[in-house]
């Protein structure tokens, strides 16, 4: 556990200018007193570390240092690599398998026997994504402004943001970001941004990380209840989990799960056909009917 902290500590301080041992302290869940023993103990291992008293002293590492992969365990160093190669599936460079190469250098042990976990975050639109991907990081880390049109279940419209966040979520990619149209910070998916362009420089502001929680993304304002046939077990717990249905007396699955809105409603409990029949929200029943009937009347001979 100390070994697990001392790594710790060394990663804040490669990655923030100056730190306070009070803050190692609530950070680690541990004394002072412990984390000035881990201070020491870094320094003992040849870790230049700087201290300085006063109202604006703390703890630092000697600028330029560059830290020995030998720090990082082989099991340390095979989590990288794995998230290395799953970034390299998306990215439209060799960027990701270049700097596998750095960090594995004269360490091939460190990849042996380490293909048991394969990450493939590319999709069917790789071509158009990868493109995109490496626009909004380029746009995130040069403050630039981007703009693009967005397409919305609302409709078409023409959108400029301030990028901060790339986010690999619910098996797509995302961007998050200042909405200069809303005025806020919204969520915007990929593959439903077109024509992106890059734009002038901005300041940074403070951006909170998005919610992902559902009541935030995904607000239920429908509670849906059906049942399902039973060879549609698979699906339902595929899509929502083993704890969505209950299995009733004559074998149908009684589905129940919040929905965000109608139309999702109507599309999914149509797509199984004859096998699924709403029972909650009644009031839909008849949008489904309706749906059902305007398919009909598209195929009437």
């Amino acid at each position: 556990m100390k070994l697990d902290r001392m790594i710790g500590i060394l990663s804040i301080l490669l990655q923030k200018e100056k730190v306070t041992a009070p803050d190692l302290a609530a950070k680690f869940e541990v004394s002072r007193r412990t984390i000035l023993r881990d201070i020491d103990a870094l320094s003992m291992a040849g870790i230049p570390i700087v201290t300085e008293q006063g109202q604006n002293g703390g703890i630092s590492i000697m600028q330029n240092y560059k830290i020995d992969k030998t720090l990082l365990s082989t099991s340390d160093m095979q989590a990288i690599l794995a998230g290395l190669r799953s970034l390299d599936s998306v990215s439209g460079t060799r960027r990701y398998a270049q700097l596998m190469e750095k960090l594995s250098a004269g360490a091939s042990n460190m990849l042996s026997g380490d293909d048991h976990i394969l990450i493939n975050l590319s999709s069917h639109y790789k071509e158009t994504l990868s493109p995109k991907i490496e626009l909004l990081h380029t746009a995130i880390c040069t403050s630039q402004m981007v703009s693009f049109t967005y397409f919305s279940p609302k409709g078409e419209s023409r959108r400029v943001m301030e990028p901060y966040y790339l986010i690999f979520q619910w098996a797509g990619w995302y961007v998050w970001g200042w909405c200069t149209m809303r005025r806020d910070f919204r969520l915007f998916k990929l593959n439903r941004m077109v024509a992106l362009q890059t734009g002038e420089h901005f300041e940074k502001r403070t951006a909170p990380p998005p919610d992902f929680s559902t009541k935030q993304i995904f607000p239920y304002l429908y509670q849906v209840k059906a049942l399902i046939q039973p060879q549609f077990r698979w699906r339902l717990v595929d899509e929502f989990g083993p704890e969505s249905f209950v299995e009733q007396p004559d074998g149908r699955l009684l589905f129940s799960y919040g929905f965000t809105d109608k139309i999702t409603i109507i599309g999914w409990i149509t797509s199984f056909g004859k096998d699924a029949e709403l029972i909650e929200p009644a009031v839909l029943r008849q949008d489904i009917l309706n749906f059902a009937e305007g398919i009909r009347g598209n195929y009437q001979t």
